[in-house]
């Protein structure tokens, strides 16, 4: 694919038609040109590159030149970009607007388990919480390999809004590390965490629990490549789903294990 057949495609993604991307690619390489030199060098239909060049010029792409024959002339690259961004920025909040003004129900889908199978997903699921969290977050982290900057960051967060989080980490390396990002976190470390079993070859990353309601629970596993392993979840919200009953009980009973009061 040459040079011009592939910003000719670029533009395409970026919203234009392919008549107008070619007539624009074909403007930038003129310094300016008539209806037909366009046509030449677009390779479209003569017929067809008034209209198409109308549609630039009122997005700002072209501009004309009242001669006789009409010229027109590309704006620069950088102009036409920009007009793109504020373009898609335009469309995006007009679509947020919108969702906006969607009515809502009352409480939010409590009902079943979701999977995520993806650990960006993964870490996207922990931090929307982490960032709701009104009271209190529980976390459970048996493994340092689980730890993403943007979770520490939501922590930390949580912590400047008041919000009281409990941590319990699986070894010494991963106290320091939580404890120097999130000081004002209560960070344990539980030496059961250290102990976890593999089962089926997976075995527990982390469990979070936010404002007793929330929950994510998440297991490494071995991958099909050597050394390579990935991190997979269940993730529930209500605080009268049966999952999170029982993870308020068990969570509570670890507490006072500890000597922590809930």
């Amino acid at each position: 694919m040459s040079t011009t057949d592939e910003a000719v495609a670029d533009l395409e993604k970026l919203g234009l038609t392919e008549y107008e991307a070619r007539c624009f690619v074909a403007l930038t390489q003129l310094s300016k040109g008539t209806a037909k030199e366009v046509s030449q060098v677009a390779e479209i239909p003569r017929s067809r590159v008034y209209d198409t060049i109308e549609r630039l010029n009122k997005r700002g792409f072209v501009v004309a030149q009242e001669s006789e024959p009409r010229e027109y002339k590309a704006v620069p690259i950088e102009m036409a970009m920009r007009r793109i961004k504020e373009d898609y920025d335009s469309r995006i909040n007009a679509a947020e607007n919108s969702l906006h003004q969607v009515e809502e129900p009352e409480s939010k889908d409590d009902e079943g388990m979701w999977a995520i199978t993806q650990p960006d997903r993964v870490t996207d699921r922990i931090c929307t919480f982490l960032d709701e969290a009104e009271e209190q977050i529980r976390f459970l982290i048996a493994t340092e390999d689980v730890i993403d900057q943007r979770i520490l960051t939501s922590l930390q967060q949580a912590t400047d809004r008041g919000v009281r989080v409990i941590i319990e980490v699986a070894n010494e390396d991963i106290h320091d590390r939580l404890h120097e990002a999130v000081p004002d976190a209560e960070v344990t470390i539980a030496a059961d965490l250290a102990d976890t079993n593999s089962v089926y070859a997976e075995w527990p990353g982390q469990l979070l629990m936010v404002d007793k309601q929330s929950i994510v629970a998440g297991s490494i596993e071995e991958s099909d490549l050597p050394d390579v392993t990935q991190e997979v979840a269940v993730w529930t919200y209500g605080h009268d789903h049966g999952f999170a009953a029982w993870m308020r009980e068990l969570l509570d009973n670890r507490l006072a294990n500890l000597d922590i009061e809930a």
